[in-house]
């Protein structure tokens, strides 16, 4: 009965996506930050600038071309920065030994965007199931076509996060999706009624739980 942690990703290519970001970025455009950000299927490592001199998205892995030469030497002295472009190599043949999507190379007006994508298609059915639902496929699975189309987006959220969690109070759904408890306590009302949800204890008792019928 033990817990082994599994990274999203392996390290190599968010690391190396960043010492890129850093060492590769144009530095003359003033005002902009490099930025990384996490969502549920993908991390997103976004760079200032667009990509330098013949470098395309198309030929990132076998194409070199060093815009801050003296950043780059720095970093490549420090071990940080691969040299004749094997970083980026493996960062593909890092994503794809741990069976995620190819990298993502992506250059906007002022910008090139690096998007790391995570296995969430297997991850959730697995999390889903341990939560104890039946099919582990989502709101889809757990309930009828006509009933879920009557569902709004918050009773939807809802219904989400207790399939996910098996069981859930009012505090801890008012906390995952950023609503007051009047609000919350309705939309519960309403989801019981309609026969979706069944509360688990007493009707005055604030610790009082939910789950799908």
């Amino acid at each position: 009965m033990t817990f082994i942690e599994t990274p999203e990703y392996p390290e190599f290519p968010w690391y190396e996506g960043i010492i890129n970001a850093v060492a590769h970025r144009d530095w003359a455009a003033t005002g902009q930050f490099i930025k990384v950000s996490m969502y549920d299927d993908r991390l997103e490592i976004e760079s200032p600038g667009r990509f330098p001199d013949i470098v395309t998205a198309d030929n990132i892995t076998y194409t070199r071309f060093s815009r801050n030469k003296r950043i780059s030497r720095v970093m490549t002295e420090f071990e940080w920065v691969r040299e004749l472009n094997e970083g980026v190599k493996k960062i593909y043949s890092d994503m794809a030994d741990a069976g995620l999507p190819a990298p993502e190379y992506i250059e906007g007006p002022n910008t090139v965007r690096l998007i790391l994508r995570n296995n969430i298609d297997e991850r959730m059915p697995h999390r889903n199931k341990a939560s104890g639902n039946l099919s582990g496929e989502g709101l889809n699975a757990a309930l009828p076509e006509n009933v879920l189309k009557q569902l709004d987006g918050l009773e939807q959220s809802i219904v989400q996060f207790i399939l996910e969690k098996g069981v859930a109070t009012r505090a801890e759904i008012e906390n995952e999706i950023g609503k007051p408890t009047r609000t919350v306590s309705r939309r519960l009302k309403k989801l019981t009624e309609d026969g979706i949800l069944s509360p688990i204890g007493d009707t005055h008792d604030p610790n009082r739980q939910y789950k799908i019928k």
